[in-house]
């Protein structure tokens, strides 16, 4: 293959995961509520084979899919996004990354404070939305950052633009993220700023993540290595700490990100496109919005024919996802651990059922085969059958 556009849709998980109820997550699957509740319309993605994976009974069965379709199960150790995207890059987390469900030590934020010289408001666990209507107007008025975490592993930071702007915000984050080091290394650092006026605040563009380093070298290093192009669309940058990659292309939006990915499958080169469509995850599945996340799936299945067009026999398509988040489960509003659907299209390969695999790491041994790098990964690479083959 010369050219692997690998895109992750941010939490749409299928649902079944064999060890849900060790998370508190048993009965979630993501795309069920979206479809079912959301009323999500499928018809490209079906067509691939989405509605043929083992275990989903929610969706039309297509009787001659044109990609192989499977499912793929979470072998590290969480079910969040930095995680997750390890694995799909080859490597499984044995442990989970830190979280903070009391908030954050004083004696850190303490110091914290003192290094950015403001105060902190909030320090727990908080929606993103709700966050800035409870501690917005406080912020305005004393200049202090709203700090908060989740169930994930991850330190937020809010501020209204007026008050901090998003240089200042970036700053304030990237001094957190060199404190978070040891016992306090949490995956990822976020700057959230947000606009408008109470009670009508809401988030606005410029969030941006800072990312633990990788512990060992993965997939966007390996391919970067053996000279082709690895090119990062969305936040894929920020979750592998910018490392890796022969070109970064942030976006605002899902849309945006599959515009900017058409553009790319324009472009000769040889290489892996690894793209993020976040929205799923941030608008939709963390908000508990089940229309609004079928409304993005929907937009996505009837984008998907443009990309196809520019893709040759020597191309190939990877449709996947790190976690879930289902929006309709409401026992928390942080991600579900889930299954991810795994969808692998080329005009020159023949359509099978993969079945379930154990590791998300098998795209990684997939992409290498593909790639013809030679390189070892945690997962096994997928046997794809040329058209034509018996």
């Amino acid at each position: 293959m010369e050219r692997i556009f690998l895109i992750v849709l941010d939490s749409v998980g299928i649902g079944g995961a064999v060890d849900a109820a060790d998370f508190g997550d048993e009965g979630a699957n993501t795309l069920r509520s979206a479809c079912q509740i959301g009323g999500a319309e499928l018809k490209n993605l079906c067509r691939m084979g989405l509605g043929n994976i083992d275990g989903i009974d929610f969706l039309e069965k297509s009787d001659s899919p044109v990609a192989s379709y499977g499912r793929l199960s979470e072998a590290s150790a969480g079910k969040d996004t930095t995680v997750g995207h390890w694995e799909i890059a080859g490597h499984i987390s044995k442990e989970p990354l830190m979280t903070f469900p009391d908030g954050f030590p004083k004696e850190f934020l303490d110091e914290f404070s003192k290094k950015v010289g403001r105060g902190i408001l909030c320090n727990k666990p908080y929606s993103g939305t709700e966050v800035i209507k409870d501690f917005g107007r406080e912020h305005i008025a004393s200049g202090d950052l709203i700090v908060y975490t989740s169930a994930d592993s991850v330190l937020q930071i809010a501020a209204h633009k007026s008050v901090v702007s998003l240089e200042q915000l970036y700053s304030i984050c990237k001094t957190a993220r060199e404190m978070l080091t040891g016992k306090l290394s949490v995956g990822r650092v976020i700057a959230r700023p947000f606009e408008g006026e109470y009670p009508d605040f809401r988030r606005s563009v410029g969030r941006h993540d800072y990312s633990i380093e990788p512990p060992v070298i993965m997939m966007p290093d390996i391919i970067k290595a053996n000279g082709l192009s690895s090119i990062a669309v969305g936040k894929i940058a920020d979750i592998f700490n910018n490392r890796g990659f022969t070109e970064a292309i942030p976006t605002v939006s899902n849309k945006d990100g599959m515009e900017k990915t058409i553009e790319i499958a324009k472009k000769n080169f040889k290489g892996l496109c690894f793209v993020n469509l976040v929205d799923f995850d941030s608008s939709w599945g963390h908000r508990r919005d089940p229309k609004g996340y079928a409304d993005g799936l929907t937009e996505f299945d009837r984008w998907l024919p443009r990309l196809t067009e520019f893709l040759s026999q020597n191309d190939l398509l990877i449709i996947t996802a790190d976690h879930g988040c289902d929006p309709c489960f409401t026992k928390t509003t942080d991600h579900t651990r889930e299954d991810v659907p795994i969808i692998i299209y080329s005009k020159g390969l023949k359509s099978e059922n993969i079945g379930k695999r154990n590791s998300f790491s098998d795209i990684a041994a997939t992409v290498y085969s593909l790639l013809d790098i030679d390189a070892t990964s945690c997962g096994r690479a997928i046997k794809l059958k040329i058209k034509g083959e018996f």
